[in-house]
């Protein structure tokens, strides 16, 4: 008498692993701020090496699985993804402006507002409705932003330079944008369509390496080579290997160990002390942006 076994266990042990893989995606995006800091670049020359060196990994991933065909993207697909390319690099020149002015910990928790700016950019653009709930929510996050700028301290223990968390802001609303538009692609790959950003972010930031050129110093270069390595290519790969395996719920929730990282990196690596109305700041914008993320 044969026996079957069931595939129960199989999906198990597949549901752990895309839980592991998504799990330490978010962690390593929690040390990003930590390797930006050690670079000792500019935003500009850091983001530039970040599409460059993440843009080459991924294009090669790509090609190795055969997904690098001249028919895979409509011209309309092409100008969407060079603009969510634009998009996102943008965010990111601005949310590494930002740490130096504000700290990583502040810069990232206000970044997280991100989930509510796309809900209000659906809204404007797309004319989906707002209920009253996610107005509330909106409200609270904000709020927490407010007391983040009253009550935190920047990276020289002074008070946080509210320049820091206008351009953490401002990349939320870029990184909202460039979701906006990755939701009109979804047909596409997501490794295919973040090789092409990082592709157009290339280009659109070497220029700026007159400026603002790249470290002189091989650590500094090193330390740019592993965010486009590991916290880019690696990262990427692990997140779009996992995310459809997982409810979402479950990606929701623990995309909160992204900033949860940070701010422990920050307060271990650069003595960051979280005042009580900071605190208070962070976990109203924490909380508040995790709504969104639920269905209406």
């Amino acid at each position: 008498m044969t026996t079957t076994t069931t595939p129960a266990p199989a999906t198990e042990a597949l549901d752990r692993a895309a839980l592991l893989r998504w799990t330490t995606a978010m962690a390593l995006s929690g040390t990003i701020g930590a390797v930006v800091l050690e670079s000792g670049a500019q935003a500009p020359a850091v983001a530039f090496a970040r599409c460059l060196v993440g843009g080459v990994l991924l294009a090669i991933w790509c090609a190795a699985r055969g997904w690098l065909r001249p028919a895979a993207l409509s011209r309309r697909d092409l100008g969407l993804a060079a603009l969510g390319g634009v998009l996102l690099v943008g965010n990111w020149v601005l949310l590494f402006a930002s740490y130096a002015l504000s700290s990583i910990s502040v810069s990232t928790v206000v970044y997280h507002t991100q989930p509510l700016l796309l809900v209000g950019l659906a809204a404007v653009l797309l004319r989906e409705k707002v209920t009253r709930s996610h107005l509330a929510r909106a409200a609270v996050a904000f709020g927490g932003v407010v007391l983040i700028s009253l009550g935190a301290q920047g990276t020289d223990g002074r008070p946080v330079n509210a320049g820091g968390v206008a351009l953490a802001l401002g990349a939320a609303v870029l990184y909202a944008g460039a979701s906006l538009i990755a939701k009109q692609l979804s047909h596409v790959r997501p490794h295919l369509l973040a090789a092409i950003q990082l592709g157009v972010g290339t280009v659109l930031l070497a220029p700026a390496l007159a400026f603002t050129p790249l470290p002189a110093d091989p650590r500094g270069l090193l330390w740019l080579a592993l965010l486009g390595a590991v916290h880019t290519a690696v990262m990427y790969v692990l997140m779009y290997s996992s995310i459809g395996k997982l409810p979402t719920t479950t990606v929701a929730l623990l995309s909160y160990v992204y900033p949860v990282v940070a701010v422990v990196v920050d307060v271990l690596a650069y003595d960051h002390r979280v005042s009580v109305t900071e605190g208070a700041g962070m976990l109203a914008v924490l909380v508040a942006a995790m709504a969104p993320t639920r269905k209406r």
